[in-house]
Order: C-alpha cells, then structure tokens, then sequence
C-alpha cells in the first residue's frame, strides 16, 4: 500500500476521541455563542444609541465604550488565553478543559460581535427609525420592534460570522489544554506524527465550517423581508 495511503486502523481508533474532541469543541462554542448574543448583543445595541446622530447620543460614554471594545479587540486571542488564566480558574475553577477554554473564548467574543451588531444597525435606513419616533415610540420599542426586525437578515449573518471564526478559535484554545478538535489534531496529528488524523481532523473542520455558513445564509434568507 503506497505511503500517503491513510491508515484505516489509525482513523478507526481515534474516532472515539474525535467523538469526545468534536462535543468539546461544541462546549466551548456553544459558551461563547451564547456570552456573545447574551453580551455582545445589547452592548452592540447600546454602542448604536449613543452613536454619533442618534437619540441617546452620549459622546464621552461612547467614546469610553468603543475604547474599551477595540482594546479587547487588539489582543491576540493566545494572547488573551494565557493573559486571564487566573480569571479562569476563578470562573471556572481551573485553567484546562472545554469550559475553561470558553472564558477566553467568551471574553473575545462579546466585543467582537458587538461591534458586528453595531455595524449592522446602522445599515439600517434613518428614514424608518425617524418615522418610529414621530409615531411615538419609546426607545425600547425602537430597537425591539424596528432596529432588530429590520436587521435581522444582518444579524443572522454576524453570528454566522463570529460562529466560523471561533471555531478557529476553539482550535487554537485546544493547543493550550482547551481540549477539542484542535487538541487532538496538535496531539496525534503534530506530536506522533499521524497524518491521516490531521487530515482527518480538518476535514472534519471544514465541514463544520460548510454546515455552519449554509444554515446561517438559509436563515438570513428567510429573514431577509426586502
């Protein structure tokens, strides 16, 4: 059998492990998802109101806010890792392990996708905003019944966004003892040598990343009302 021809029992052996790897990775990513929408979201909504041209326009509470996000923003996410590993362990208990690798993770992306949300409710159109306040609707009736509606489609898309570029992200928190699709590539894959299971394990990455990205494209089309 030629040498670049996979060895089958490696790949049987190891599927296990994947298995384990795979729901470690969906930890980690389903943590930081969800710090992002819960976090993330309403700072990206606040970061839009106290905007430049809108209603609750605060500009040194703004400039404050987007300081504080960009610096998150700056840092590498290895970086980040090492840097709140005593955070971690009081967060989490411990500085290794999926839930442990998802403080960092959680960290990096509450910023990331506020500025996403930011971004996308300003594409929405002034004229609908204006015509929302004229009607007389409060603030919070703006960004729940007009803002988020309107930018759902956008929306959907940044978490679709943020989703694929953390799961990279979950990878390189595996190197470090996050556990993970990347924990096990780095360990069979780059350690012992074993080429089929790097293969193995991108693949397996690529897939997600091809599942991830046609879900969120079919629901931002679905959503999409123009």
């Amino acid at each position: 059998m030629p040498e670049w021809w996979p060895d089958l029992s490696n790949i049987v052996a190891i599927l296990p492990e994947l298995w384990l790897a795979t729901g470690q990775t969906f930890v980690m990513l389903g943590i930081g998802l969800s710090a992002a929408v819960l976090l993330g979201g309403p700072l990206g909504v606040l970061l839009f109101l106290l905007g430049p041209g809108q209603s609750l326009h605060r500009p040194a509470l703004f400039n404050a806010l987007s300081w504080v996000v960009n610096t998150v923003r700056s840092f590498p996410f290895i970086i980040l890792l090492v840097a709140l590993v005593p955070f971690t362990r009081v967060i989490a208990g411990t500085s290794i392990g999926p839930v442990a690798a998802a403080v960092p993770l959680s960290f990096a992306a509450i910023p990331y996708f506020a500025r996403l949300v930011e971004q996308n409710l300003r594409d929405v159109p002034r004229g609908v905003i204006e015509a929302a306040h004229a009607m007389g609707a409060s603030e919070l009736q703006i960004v729940s019944r007009v803002l988020l509606v309107e930018a759902r489609s956008g929306l959907v898309l940044a978490l679709t966004v943020l989703a694929i570029s953390f799961l990279s992200y979950s990878a390189v928190a595996g190197v470090v003892g996050g556990g993970g699709i990347g924990d096990l590539a780095i360990r069979y894959g780059y350690y012992r040598f074993q080429t089929d299971v790097m293969v193995l394990t991108v693949a397996l990455l690529v897939v997600l990343v091809q599942i991830i990205q046609f879900t969120g494209n079919h629901l931002a089309r679905r959503l999409d009302k123009r």
